[in-house]
């Protein structure tokens, strides 16, 4: 088990003084199967009225609007998080059993639906039918599919955006953990498998002290139905454990992106992130 205290700051600059900002924020994670939030806070300035709700895919949201003028929007959430060890049970599905378990929950249909971000290219795609053809349940191929992905996309910041498609990151082959995520999930999907986008935070040094804090940032990996949701990092290429912490699902980054809002004022802003997480047990 780990104990991990996460400090996730995130904002906007504006280019001259806004008058008003309206705004949500998906940055602090829920009790759930391999983790427990001891303690979870969000910081608000300048000062605004704001109100909590779960949404629709049961991620935390923070609403909150400033009717004052500002030039800077500042968030600051800090949580307290025990994260488990996860258990990863095989299950032993056919393709069959898998198409019926499908048809008995929405959750699960949702799941299955392209979206303009995860949509693959015919190369993906072939990729994943030929790993079903030869994969002896779904879930081995989901896996295998994953891993697939994760094989052939290098890791590189920068070359990429929030706006960038699954399709966009297959032609670089270089990407961050979100077109990576969206990559399998679009794989995934396009042989019937469902599969859903996770946002969160990994601990990035699994040997790091107690109480060293260490530079981190938000982080993306898949869940895949097939007799239950199961989760892999294809970025890494691990299972997902007790350096993971979730704080939101949904259908891809659009879902849970951390802040976004509208504002009136003067065009332009510059987005500002730092992430430092601390192991204290």
């Amino acid at each position: 088990m780990n104990r991990l205290r996460i400090k996730h700051i995130t904002g906007f600059h504006y280019n001259g003084e806004v008058t008003a900002s309206y705004n949500e924020a998906r940055m602090l994670p829920v009790s759930s199967e391999g983790q427990l939030v001891l303690y979870s806070n969000i910081e608000i300035l300048p000062i605004s009225s704001s109100h909590s709700y779960v949404d629709y895919w049961g991620t935390r949201v923070s609403s909150f609007e400033i009717i004052t003028p500002h030039s800077e929007l500042s968030l600051t959430a800090t949580s307290l998080v025990e994260v488990r060890q996860r258990e990863h049970p095989e299950h032993r599905l056919t393709w069959d059993t898998l198409a019926d378990e499908i048809e008995s929950k929405t959750e699960y249909v949702e799941q299955l639906e392209q979206t303009p971000r995860t949509a693959p290219p015919a190369e993906v795609t072939q990729i994943a039918r030929d790993i079903v053809a030869t994969a002896a349940t779904p879930c081995d191929a989901a896996l295998q599919i994953s891993q697939a992905i994760g094989d052939r996309i290098e890791y590189m910041s920068g070359v990429t955006g929030v706006h960038t498609t699954a399709a966009e990151a297959w032609e670089q082959k270089r990407g961050v953990c979100q077109d990576i995520t969206h990559l399998a999930l679009g794989a995934l999907r396009s042989v019937g498998i469902p599969a859903r986008y996770v946002s969160g935070y990994l601990h990035p040094r699994p040997d790091a002290a107690i109480g060293e804090t260490i530079a981190g940032e938000s982080h993306a990996w898949v869940e895949w139905f097939c007799g239950d949701w199961r989760g892999f990092d294809p970025t890494n290429l691990i299972d997902i454990g007790d350096r993971h912490v979730t704080v939101g699902r949904g259908r891809d980054y659009n879902d849970v992106s951390p802040l976004r809002g509208v504002y009136a004022g003067p065009f332009g802003s510059k987005l500002f992130v730092t992430v430092e997480i601390t192991r204290e047990a």
